[in-house]
């Protein structure tokens, strides 16, 4: 399976030279499951134009600094190109802004969350099962980095990950062909803490210094990845 990675934001700057494009976090990420999976990139943050939606075998809407309320001129593109994915059922996954655009364009609330940054590795309890998860356990520690968050998501999504800070982490939804995670499971842990300390002077340092130490607690990111990758390979 060919998927489409429609890209909406970058690595910093100041962590591109270390880290790369922030494609090849995903590309990484999806090759480590060993499902075989090429990639193309689509930048529609640059203004590369959307793909004809009938040659897309499936699609992951990357995280972003943008916000679903910004004034930006590819946003209602994406949320149309959602849209018809999703009457569609295409394959779609969504990732942090990702998650927050697809809840946004199929009917959810998302705003600025007043509980402030998500930043380091967090847990999630597992609420639900839906079949490529199966086997997952109990909870599920994964890296996140945000303000913003699904207040209220869309009638036809099922909540599978919450926390207390977050409890809409992972929405599958009813078409049976979107899935979406607030945490970013392609993110490798000296990103993560990197990412955070770019934080400091935005964020409170204890919450920064709390982000950093958070690091040490065993990661999950690769078992979500193969559910990720069992979700598309299942479609």
């Amino acid at each position: 399976m060919k998927l489409t990675i429609i890209q909406t934001g970058e690595v910093p700057l100041a962590l591109r030279a270390t880290f790369g494009p922030y494609r090849k976090m995903f590309e990484t990420m999806f090759d480590q499951t060993g499902q075989g999976f090429s990639y193309q990139t689509i930048n529609i943050a640059d203004g590369e134009p959307f793909p004809q939606l009938d040659t897309v075998e499936g699609m992951v809407i990357t995280g972003s600094a943008a916000g679903v309320y910004d004034t930006l001129p590819w946003l209602d593109p994406l949320r149309d190109f959602i849209r018809r994915g999703y009457g569609q059922r295409t394959p779609m996954l969504g990732v942090c802004f990702g998650h927050q655009i697809m809840a946004d364009a199929l009917g959810g609330d998302v705003r600025k969350s007043d509980k402030g940054w998500g930043l380091g590795r967090h847990t999630y309890a597992v609420t639900e099962r839906p079949g490529f998860m199966q086997h997952a356990p109990a909870a599920l520690a994964v890296a996140c980095s945000h303000q913003d968050q699904v207040l209220t998501p869309p009638a036809d999504a099922t909540v599978i990950l919450a926390s207390d800070f977050t409890p809409n982490a992972g929405l599958a939804y009813g078409n049976g062909a979107a899935l979406s995670f607030q945490p970013h499971p392609e993110f490798d842990d000296d990103y993560t803490i990197a990412l955070a300390e770019l934080r400091r002077g935005k964020a409170p340092d204890e919450l920064v210094d709390k982000a950093v130490a958070s690091v040490a607690t065993p990661s999950h990111s690769a078992d979500m990845a193969g559910y990720i990758g069992q979700f598309f390979k299942n479609r």
